[in-house]
């Protein structure tokens, strides 16, 4: 059974990325683009498209084009855009990375890429310097101002013409973000303009962001979320993007309070930071219309405690860097009725099967199977692994998710979990989401994770990482769980940290858990 979209196909241009999103921009003038919600720092729509063409003048001096990489180290700021659209527009492409990687990781991405100019931030440039010397980078440059290296207004004020490189948009690789890795090695991803395209068409047509729209942007644009969905999905509609470097709850509700922030986003985390801070109710954040969740499933109980706070609706939508990477969406008109919990409809264009894991077979309606998905922002593979790529996408094009699913009688979706994070205990099947939810609920827990630990009896068996916000014993917290699920379910061990290891986009790192020694 194959699954569509409730709203008509869209039209997707045969164009590159940066002339769909920033084809308008010099014709919007003073618009505000960008501000730095810790500095202040501004950029105009003309502002924006003079630097992204400047830029890239600069870039083509230092020999860059097609079938070059450049790399992008750096928190969220506005001249984060404007190197990414210069560099794509000089016809290179760009592979983002986490700024505080080490310098190893740093190394291994930059290596795997095999990148030619780096573009780092003013804090991670010693370290990018090391790992880009050891990749045979041949040139870094800062954002910023740095004793020994150029800076990037270096490369803007060369002069020249912006090149116009003749790419076709079904091939040539816009993006190379590399996949998280929380269960296994991370894997470039190779995404297409046409890719990057279609999605920001698709999502576009049940988010209806607009230009009168002002975008709060603290999730990181080094990730697939925070580069499709805030950030070019915000530049594209005209709207003001508020940048910031990372999740402050106190400065997050001033920037929100200040800029008048109509849309939101979120990761789980910054979910529950928002359901239990009293001080949310400090600020006037009337202005906010919307408010999405991705990146992980989303506890429906801490949802409700953050609206209640923020006045207004938290729905969730579904993706994957795979698939550029919405794939679901709660659209614009269905908040008010769609539960807490759902990740709502297919984008247009996109095609879902429910299957059984491991097998090609189609699971009967309600039940949950694995989420295959078919659409024009599906990747075109991953880099130099085709024995990866072979095993996530099918020969007439369908990506395995790798996430179990459920489909209700409206057609909304259920993310249940992931396939690789289950728990089989004694041949049952147990999902560290739900677990996770029951120990949410527990009014002395302020963070949970759970992950399969072997298990003399049951081969494996759930055990609990628990971060406690007042007194709390491991007995309080299996009879708290033993009290409210399956006795299959029940937790077997529990073990107190300070903070539950998590990916920038908010995943829990389970691999870290599972690797952490016996307390």
């Amino acid at each position: 059974m194959i699954h569509r979209s409730p709203l008509p196909d869209v039209e997707i241009p045969d164009v590159p990325l940066t002339d769909y999103v920033l084809g308008g921009a010099a014709a919007r003038g003073g618009k505000v683009a960008l501000v730095d919600g810790v500095t202040g720092e501004r950029l105009t729509y003309a502002e924006l498209a003079a630097a992204v063409a400047a830029g890239a003048a600069g870039f083509a001096r230092l020999g860059v084009g097609p079938g070059d990489v450049v790399a992008l180290v750096s928190h969220n700021q506005p001249r984060y855009a404007v190197a990414l659209h210069a560099a794509l527009a000089a016809g290179a492409t760009v592979t983002p990375a986490n700024p505080v990687l080490t310098e190893e990781e740093l190394g291994k991405q930059l290596g795997a890429a095999r990148a030619s100019v780096a573009v780092v931030a003013e804090t991670a440039a010693d370290k990018v310097r090391r790992a880009a010397r050891a990749a045979g980078v041949r040139h870094v440059v800062v954002l910023g101002t740095h004793p020994e290296l150029p800076g990037f207004d270096s490369l803007l004020a060369g002069g020249g013409p912006a090149p116009r490189p003749a790419l076709d948009p079904a091939t040539a690789v816009a993006a190379l973000p590399f996949s998280s890795g929380t269960t296994g090695t991370a894997k470039g991803v190779r995404l297409s303009h046409r890719n990057l395209v279609a999605n920001l068409a698709q999502t576009r047509a049940g988010w209806r962001i607009g230009a009168d729209d002002v975008q709060a942007a603290v999730l990181p644009f080094f990730h697939i979320y925070g580069f499709t969905i805030i950030l070019n999905s915000g530049l594209l509609a005209g709207a003001t993007v508020v940048t910031l470097p990372r999740f402050e709850l106190a400065t997050y509700l001033r920037v929100l309070a200040e800029h008048r922030v109509t849309r939101a986003y979120f990761a789980p985390p910054m979910v529950l930071a928002l359901a239990t801070a009293p001080e949310v109710a400090e600020y006037d954040l009337s202005s906010l219309r919307y408010a999405l969740c991705g990146a992980a499933p989303l506890d429906p109980d801490v949802t409700e405690r953050a609206e209640r706070g923020l006045g207004c609706l938290i729905r969730q939508g579904y993706g994957m860097t795979e698939a550029s990477p919405g794939t679901h969406q709660v659209f614009d008109a269905d908040f008010p009725d769609t539960p807490a919990g759902s990740v709502g409809r297919l984008s247009p264009n996109t095609e879902a099967r429910l299957v059984r894991p491991g097998t090609g077979e189609d699971v009967e309606p309600g039940e949950a199977g694995e989420l295959l998905i078919r659409g024009p922002q599906v990747m075109l593979g991953y880099l130099d692994n085709p024995e990866a790529t072979a095993a996530t996408l099918t020969d007439d094009g369908w990506l395995h998710t790798g996430d179990l699913v459920r489909v209700d009688d409206e057609g909304r979706f259920w993310v249940v979990d992931r396939l690789k994070e289950l728990i089989k205990y004694k041949g049952y099947q147990v999902a560290p989401a739900e677990l996770e939810s029951v120990l949410l609920t527990h009014p002395s827990v302020r963070d949970a994770a759970v992950v399969g630990v072997p298990h003399a009896e049951g081969g494996e068996a759930p055990k609990a990482f628990v971060v406690a916000g007042g007194e709390l014993t491991e007995d309080d917290v299996l009879a708290w769980v033993a009290e409210r699920v399956a006795p299959y379910k029940k937790v077997r061990a529990v073990e107190f940290l300070d903070a539950i290891p998590k990916s920038p986009s908010g995943k829990i790192l389970r691999r870290l858990l599972k690797e952490r020694p016996p307390s």
